[in-house]
């Protein structure tokens, strides 16, 4: 079979390789049919920081249909439909026996500790697998995953009825928020990004407003209700300062942007103004509610696919998205193999 397997930093290569073996006890085996690629690959394919073992397939946002259940697996059958939870969580430690696995002590995601969807076939273990209705389009099953993360990252918010909500960044996680908001929360939603077409998109599919990331900018939409609740999705260290500027007292600014830099910032403008930094980190039992979610969210989830492409287009799709030509939030690749159709 083929798949696309990261050695190192800059070095992602498509090959063939042998399917996995039978499952081991509690794993599943399945064909995979779609994967998405997500901002972490990006960032693990260029800075190669959660590396730890080489090569490993990578893609951590996948779906696909069950092929073979291994020994003590009572809950799928063949030709079960499922989408993947991409965290890999010890399950002993005190964060899982908390019910908190994004921040078990030793986590990992799939794609990283072990062969991930970047594969026309994958081995994972069943606590891994949510199965969704065989009528869901496999694009958007694709996107079950980081739809769980926007879920969880709106989540962490706790935002009250009506109020504003202000989202940097519209990459996967930033759109996906955008378009969570627009059907859970009564506020308004306003969206910003240095790509202005993707924000332009962003905004037409959701519904929200496209700002810019300045006071005058944000006032034109709010008037004089500054949002108090905002959603960092770029990482970008000048753009969270932005954030917090911008934030009326008494709100929360939530970070689920992978992060480049170190913020230099004085802890009073928090206190007087009582502004809350929310750390965001993948989900906790979201993904089951955003699987569904999806069906209701398909007709605009469609509308946010980048491209879709085959799997020997992975290695050319990583260095178009790194290079940011892409107006769309979501590239989907669609595996060929036996039963299944590109």
């Amino acid at each position: 079979m083929k798949a696309a397997r990261l050695y190192a930093a800059g070095d992602l290569r498509v090959e063939d390789v042998a399917s996995p073996a039978e499952p081991e006890p509690g794993w599943v085996r399945l064909k995979v049919v779609t994967a998405g690629i997500c901002g972490s690959d990006l960032h693990n394919f260029r800075t190669g920081q959660w590396i730890s073992r080489s090569p490993s397939t990578a893609g951590h946002e996948l779906a696909g249909v069950v092929t073979v259940v291994g020994e003590g697996v009572a809950e799928f059958s063949p030709g079960d439909h499922v989408v993947a939870d991409s965290r890999f969580w010890c399950g002993a430690c005190a964060n899982c026996r908390a019910g908190r696995k994004n921040v078990c002590e030793t986590l990992g995601f799939v794609g990283e500790v072990c062969d991930g969807g970047f594969a026309e076939e994958a081995a994972l273990p069943a606590r891994l697998l949510v199965r969704h209705d065989p009528a869901l389009d496999p694009r958007v099953a694709a996107m079950a995953e980081p739809v769980a993360v926007a879920l969880h990252a709106i989540r962490r918010l706790s935002m009250p009825k009506d109020e504003p909500a202000l989202i940097a960044g519209c990459g996967p996680i930033g759109g996906f928020a955008a378009l969570l908001l627009s059907h859970l929360h009564d506020g308004p939603v306003l969206v910003v990004d240095r790509n202005e077409a993707r924000a332009k998109r962003v905004a037409d599919v959701t519904g929200a407003s496209a700002v810019g990331l300045d006071k005058a900018s944000v006032a034109a939409v709010l008037g004089d209700r500054p949002p108090r609740h905002a959603l960092d999705a770029t990482g970008s260290v000048p753009a969270i300062l932005a954030l917090i500027d911008l934030l009326a007292g008494g709100g929360t600014l939530g970070l689920v942007g992978i992060a480049h830099g170190r913020l230099d910032l004085d802890p009073n403008l928090l206190v007087e103004r009582e502004i809350s930094l929310a750390g965001c980190h993948a989900y906790a039992d979201e993904l089951p509610e955003a699987v569904g979610l999806l069906p209701t969210l398909q007709p605009q989830l469609l509308r946010l696919i980048d491209e879709e492409i085959g799997i020997d287009d992975i290695p050319a799709a990583y260095r178009r998205l790194l290079a940011g030509q892409s107006t769309g939030l979501k590239t989907i690749v669609r595996m060929v193999g036996e039963g299944f159709s590109p």
